[in-house]
């Protein structure tokens, strides 16, 4: 899954009202796509009997076994932590195609030297030596005293008037942009952290935890872009922060290139710049006494104020180095019967983050787990198919690489569709399923449910109405909170679809200690767990991908 938090990624990793009455109820034969009676059914030469509800029978092909096998070889060190673009993604796009192609499901990619890839084109750009931040007479240095996320950076020489923007927040009763009027083309000074109460607590928090403005830079940073900012340069003025520690663990991270589209716009997002305290001051044009006054100002009054500081103007040279290289989403397609139009996807994303400091980081769990899920999917809707009992819609099983670097492949799928987005009836989205997260450690079986009410209140309510019927296990969905500091709805592939319209339900075990670490390995995989999650995705499939209507779209929550 996509890590945005700034800190833990430095520290981990590395850098989106109708009613139910079309639902046939849960016994009915034409809603959930059930055979109206037993079925002898000949296979090669064998004859298998499917019972009444081939939902079941088809689920249980799904099997721990089966999900363990497929995730010893993706999440292997062969594979060499499966980062875009290179060397170990290539082996598992080899693998998929492979895997799709030997079920029997049809590549769909026209015009493709193989059918079920779709290639596209990326910029692979990275710092390049000698960047360097002055101000006055006073020069700083690249990864001691700055150092930058993202953006295309300054190719040259080039002199930033920076304009404080406070807290860089912007939402109902709480604006630092109301008095700086327009700010497209500037470069933005921003304090990380967020406003504070009298009593300690975050002041635009729900019930005193941090907002997303305090839990993540990324935030400010989107805000920021849609001003239209040319730059941001971030502070943390908290006297307990550390930045020498941070940019030397930092090093490692910011020389691995970051990949965008080829044919990104220039400017589509800002650089990120972080500057030491020291080098705040100085850009602030103020001193370590000053910027406390102005942050308990800003508690007092509960909103932004005027602030003292005049900033100073500086000289910023930050060039990057690019090459252009190519990488794949991979798929196989399942057609269906008398709503074949309509398009049902299964999607996964199969990257990961390769190898840091020479530790191959395999991401069993993040997404070797969801890839396979989809893998097993795939051949139980296959075999159903095979055995007479193929979906109503279509199903398109999606494989997407750069997940890792900004929910990339699904984005290219979304801009750049096979089947036409609107056909497409649902996204539902396997990230992370394999494992047990802090919350539910010695509880029962559980899996997050993220998104699913945004949309349709037929797909929240669909899939609560397989859990019970089949999988009985605990939906968590408190992540669909909007308030949720976590952002989890916008940090996975599921999410682009969302943008379109698309109804969506993002299945997750939440993170764990070794989340985005080399510690996630398969021997760590809770592989009963994941085989019920696997196969509550499944039910959840079967009745969309057969029942007689496809879901409303009646919401656009948050």
């Amino acid at each position: 899954m996509f890590k945005p938090s700034h800190f833990a990624y430095l520290l981990a990793a590395g850098f989106t009202a109708a009613s139910c009455a079309t639902q046939q109820p849960l016994g009915s034969a034409k809603g959930a796509g059930a055979a109206t009676a037993t079925t002898a059914v000949t296979t090669a030469g064998s004859t298998a009997t499917t019972a009444a509800d081939p939902a079941r029978t088809y689920a249980e092909t799904i099997t721990q076994a089966d999900l363990r096998q497929h995730l010893t070889i993706l999440a292997s060190d062969e594979y060499e932590g499966r980062e875009t673009g290179e060397k170990g993604q290539k082996m598992a796009m080899d693998y998929l195609a492979k895997q799709f192609a030997d079920l029997g499901l049809q590549g769909p990619v026209k015009g493709s030297d193989n059918p079920y890839i779709q290639h596209f084109t990326m910029v692979r750009s990275s710092w390049a030596d000698g960047a360097t931040l002055k101000i006055g007479p006073n020069s700083y240095k690249w990864l001691t005293d700055f150092y930058a996320l993202g953006g295309l950076g300054f190719a040259a020489p080039t002199a930033v008037q920076p304009v404080f923007a406070g807290y860089g927040i912007e939402q109902d009763g709480y604006s630092d942009y109301a008095s700086l009027g327009d700010v497209k083309g500037k470069d933005l000074l921003i304090m990380l952290g967020e406003p504070q109460t009298a009593k300690g607590t975050a002041l635009l928090g729900k019930d005193g935890q941090n907002s997303k403005w305090g839990q993540d830079f990324r935030a400010k940073l989107t805000l920021a872009a849609q001003k239209g900012a040319r730059s941001v340069f971030f502070v943390d003025f908290n006297p307990n922060s550390n930045f020498d520690k941070l940019a030397a663990r930092m090093a490692p991270y910011i020389s691995r290139p970051s990949i965008a589209f080829k044919d990104a716009k220039d400017g589509g997002r800002p650089t990120a710049y972080f500057v030491s305290p020291a080098v705040g001051y100085k850009l602030l044009g103020t001193n370590a006494q000053t910027v406390p006054k102005y942050a308990a100002a800003v508690t007092q009054a509960g909103k932004p104020v005027v602030s003292p500081f005049r900033p100073a103007k500086a000289t910023v040279f930050a060039p990057r180095k690019t090459e252009d290289f190519v990488t794949e989403n991979v798929m196989g397609y399942l057609e269906g019967t008398d709503r074949k139009d309509e398009l049902v996807i299964l999607s996964a994303h199969y990257d990961h983050i390769g190898i840091i400091n020479g530790e191959v980081h395999n991401g069993a769990d993040d997404d070797g787990s969801g890839t396979v899920t989809v893998l097993e999917m795939a051949q139980a809707f296959q075999k159903a198919k095979a055995e007479g009992h193929g979906p109503r819609r279509s199903i398109l099983f999606l494989a997407v690489t750069g997940e890792e670097k900004g929910l990339l492949g699904s984005e290219y799928y979304t801009d750049h569709p096979i089947f036409p987005l609107e056909n497409t009836v649902v996204d539902l989205n396997t990230d992370m399923v394999g494992r047990t997260d802090k919350e539910h450690e010695g509880k029962g079986d559980y899996v997050y449910v993220i998104g699913s009410d945004k949309l349709s209140s037929e797909l929240h309510t669909i899939l609560q109405a397989q859990n019970e019927k089949y999988t009985n296990i605990d939906l968590d969905f408190r992540f669909n909170d909007p308030e949720d500091p976590n952002r989890f709805y916008y940090r996975s592939d599921h999410y682009n679809f969302a943008k379109h319209g698309i109804p969506v339900a993002f299945f997750f075990n939440g993170v764990h200690d070794d989340y985005h670490g080399a510690g996630d390995e398969v021997e760590k995989i809770e592989f009963p767990k994941m085989e019920k999650r696997a196969r509550l995705v499944f039910y959840t499939a079967w009745d969309l991908a057969n029942r007689d209507k496809r879901i409303v779209v009646d919401s656009n929550k948050k």
